[in-house]
């Protein structure tokens, strides 16, 4: 068993999942490599307790990620902290050697992706992945099959999004999302978006131009002294983009939701695809079932079928029982340790999200952002050098 040394930069809520995938990595009995968490690093460290007693192997604890960087007992680094930050510390971790496994959107801005990914291209031994679990559910990987299978026929379209309502209420604190400074003005696009396009990307449906309709629904927000103060970025986007699909060259509808404030909508991540032979949809409101219709000349009937607990990564749990959030991230990061050890993923919809998909997800809402100020459709510019 090969074991991949972790330093953690941001001890929060998605650095609690990792360290807890982590201790749980005996439910992939299959791969042959596992994560050790050898080092924290955060400028706060009051959960620094939890993290100990839950990485047993921890020898590092810094306020300074350079020293961390610097550690040679390190292989590969988690890197959750807030957008403004990642141009920085995701180039210094690159041109460190370190392995990166980081959170969307790889950069505040466009601008910074590319410094980002420029500094990627030089050092072609670095893996380099993004966070995206979703298409890591059983349903999501048995959609996923059959597009890889060729049973959906020429795509009519495509409906995906990411909705929560975490930010109905008014009078929720205003934290660092809210600020343009932090977060990018990208708002809800660049927190949610790489969720809804992992699965439309790698499967070639590449948008051409996109019409956008962005809205800040709850302009201010009490700080932590109780003061309203503005809530600078985006709480919804609705993108309707022309896509093409790379395999069939032909060209199709699909409408992208990034949601902050849902109402009914607790944490639901979704997608619905249309096509000439069979259409499917699923949705996390109930993660363990995939509709499929199938066309037979006959009626059109739309089947449902429970998964059960089938991912991609084989797990300990057994088929019969019902898969979940944290056992999502535990694919994912499976998915990450199997692609650093063996050189490529386990399947083309069983890796994670990679520097370029994260790239052709900021020339969206780039031109989304210049589509809701001129309220005009915006082409979407190729991948450029």
């Amino acid at each position: 068993m090969e074991t991949i040394r972790f330093g953690l930069i941001g001890l929060g809520l998605m650095g609690r999942e990792f360290a807890s995938a982590a201790a749980r990595w005996t439910h992939l009995p299959d791969l042959e490599v596992r994560p050790e968490i050898v080092a924290l690093c955060s400028r706060n460290l009051n959960s620094l307790e939890w993290f100990r007693n839950t990485c047993p192997a921890v020898k590092q604890v810094t306020r300074d990620y350079r020293e961390m960087l610097a550690n040679p007992e390190v292989d590969a680094i988690y890197c959750a902290v807030p957008h403004d930050q990642h141009r920085r510390m995701y180039c210094e971790t690159v041109e460190a050697g370190k392995h990166l496994f980081g959170e969307k959107p790889f950069g505040i801005d466009m601008k910074t992706n590319r410094e980002i990914n420029r500094v990627i291209e030089k050092h072609p031994d670095v893996l380099v992945r993004c966070s995206s679990q979703f298409p890591f559910t059983p349903a999501a990987q048995y959609l996923c099959a059959m597009i890889e299978e060729g049973r959906l026929g020429e795509i009519i379209e495509v409906e995906a999004g990411f909705l929560h309502s975490s930010d109905l209420n008014p009078e929720k604190p205003i934290n660092w999302k809210r600020s343009i400074a932090t977060n990018g003005e990208y708002g809800c696009m660049g927190d949610l978006g790489m969720h809804v396009c992992h699965i439309p990307f790698r499967a070639g449906w590449v948008p051409l131009d996109v019409r956008a309709i962005l809205s800040n629904i709850i302009p201010t927000r009490p700080d932590s002294q109780g003061k309203q103060v503005p809530c600078e970025t985006w709480d919804n986007a609705t993108l309707l983009c022309r896509t093409r699909d790379d395999v069939t060259g032909s060209t199709f509808p699909m409408t992208l939701k990034m949601q902050r404030i849902a109402p009914g909508e607790s944490n639901t991540w979704y997608l619905t695809v249309l096509g000439t032979r069979s259409s499917v949809r699923i949705s996390t409101r109930n993660i363990n079932v995939v509709h499929v219709l199938e066309y037979d000349g006959r009626k059109q009937n739309w089947e449902t079928i429970d998964i059960g607990h089938a991912p991609a990564f084989k797990s300990i749990t057994g088929a019969i029982f019902e898969f979940g959030f944290s056992d999502a991230i535990l694919q994912m990061w499976g998915a990450y340790l199997y692609e650093l050890q063996q050189g490529k993923p386990l399947s083309r919809f069983a890796g994670c999200v990679t520097p370029a998909e994260v790239a052709a997800s900021h020339r969206l809402f780039t031109a989304a952002l210049q589509s809701q100020k001129d309220a005009t459709t915006v082409g979407i510019p190729p991948q450029q050098d």
